[in-house]
């Protein structure tokens, strides 16, 4: 009898600790599922595919303002680095949004990545996604503050440009009346009216050239062209104000080179290009004009051996209304203008310019266009 009761004693109390592992086994699953919930935290549906098709930037935050899911962009605009936030901008912004359950909406100009000098323009919104996360959009509008920027230099350039023509030809009107009974003044300030209307004539179309180049419709019907035809054209339009300041333009031999293009356009290019040669030359010096053709590419040279161009200024030639000597531009009656019309040019003829220069020694433009080819010249055997 005894025996019987140690045995049931002996079952009881393996139940009982069975039991117990088991309850033990299950509390520790279930706090291991909330351990891994907290983790690897779950975000609603469809939101990975969302991120994935945002070309802004896109990022959902945990409750610890972990970086949980991101879109390739936030990686690239450098606001996301080893799944952290890198702008304390943002930060704050999510606290706010957590605390007060509203979305945002923000303009803000932050550092281009953790470590970066260069600043972006940010539009960023942030909102609850669910009761635990929180959205954050952004979308980088710094191109867009450029092309602002741009648009207001451009605007106050032209104003001051304009100004200093427009004033002149009013002192020398006014002074015309008073000189005259004296002939000798008459004619001085005639001249010098008439010099002043050429160049307000000058800057003002050159402004209309440049908004018809930049208008998307500025080669409708390109034509087949003889580029030795185009070269001959520009240098002639300068041989009068060379001669007259005894500098030589010698061109090279024929290229027979063809491209597809507007005529008038590409003849204005190489005409801005050699006439910026010219009026940079001192007396006596040398300007070289040669076309050639190298692997498809038809290549438009323009040499001088003028004052050059500061290393520092090369990257800005080509803006508008910029000039490298401000005083002989003005002498000469330059516009700043005429290397923004040519890049233009150029870009909407499929090619590009560089430039090589010296101070003391001179610079060489180059115009990069693409050799034409075209069905009438394979038949009758002729090579362009």
């Amino acid at each position: 009898m005894e025996s019987t009761w140690l045995v049931l004693l002996s079952l009881a109390l393996g139940l009982a600790v069975g039991g117990g592992f088991v309850t033990l086994l299950y509390v520790a699953e279930h706090h291991g599922k909330r351990a891994s919930e907290v983790i690897n935290p779950a975000v609603p549906d469809g939101i990975d595919q969302v991120l994935d098709a945002l070309e802004s930037a896109g990022l959902v935050l945990d409750p610890s303002n972990n970086v949980i899911k991101t879109s390739p962009g936030a990686v690239s605009m450098g606001l996301v680095v080893n799944q952290q936030l890198t702008h304390p901008e943002l930060l704050a912004l999510a606290r706010g949004v957590r605390r007060t359950g509203e979305p945002v909406s923000e303009d803000l100009v932050l550092s281009r990545g953790p470590f970066g000098d260069a600043s972006m323009h940010v539009r960023v919104r942030l909102a609850r996604l669910g009761s635990r996360y929180v959205l954050l959009l952004a979308e980088d509008r710094t191109e867009a503050f450029r092309l602002d920027e741009v648009r207001r230099d451009f605007v106050a350039n032209i104003s001051h440009e304009l100004k200093t023509p427009i004033a002149a030809v009013g002192l020398l009107a006014e002074a015309l009346g008073h000189a005259a009974d004296e002939p000798v003044q008459v004619r001085r300030f005639a001249d010098r009216l008439t010099t002043e209307a050429g160049r307000l004539g000058r800057l003002t179309q050159e402004i209309i050239e440049l908004s018809r180049l930049q208008a998307q419709d500025a080669l409708r019907q390109p034509e087949l062209l003889d580029i030795d035809e185009i070269v001959g054209a520009g240098v002639d339009q300068n041989r009068v104000v060379a001669e007259a300041d005894r500098i030589t333009i010698a061109v090279g031999r024929k290229s027979r080179a063809k491209v597809f293009g507007d005529e008038r356009l590409l003849v204005m290019a190489v005409h801005n290009l050699v006439a910026n040669a010219v009026h940079y030359s001192t007396s006596g010096a040398r300007v070289g004009v040669g076309a050639r053709v190298t692997d498809g590419v038809v290549e438009i040279t323009v040499t001088d051996q003028g004052i050059g161009i500061p290393e520092g200024d090369l990257d800005r030639i080509f803006e508008r209304f910029f000039r490298v000597d401000q005083a002989r531009s003005r002498n000469t009656g330059g516009t700043g203008l005429g290397l923004s019309i040519v890049k233009h040019v150029v870009q909407i003829h499929g090619g590009d310019i560089r430039v090589w220069s010296q101070p003391g020694s001179g610079s060489t433009f180059t115009i990069r266009l693409p050799e034409a080819t075209h069905p009438a010249l394979a038949a009758t055997g002729d090579t362009p």
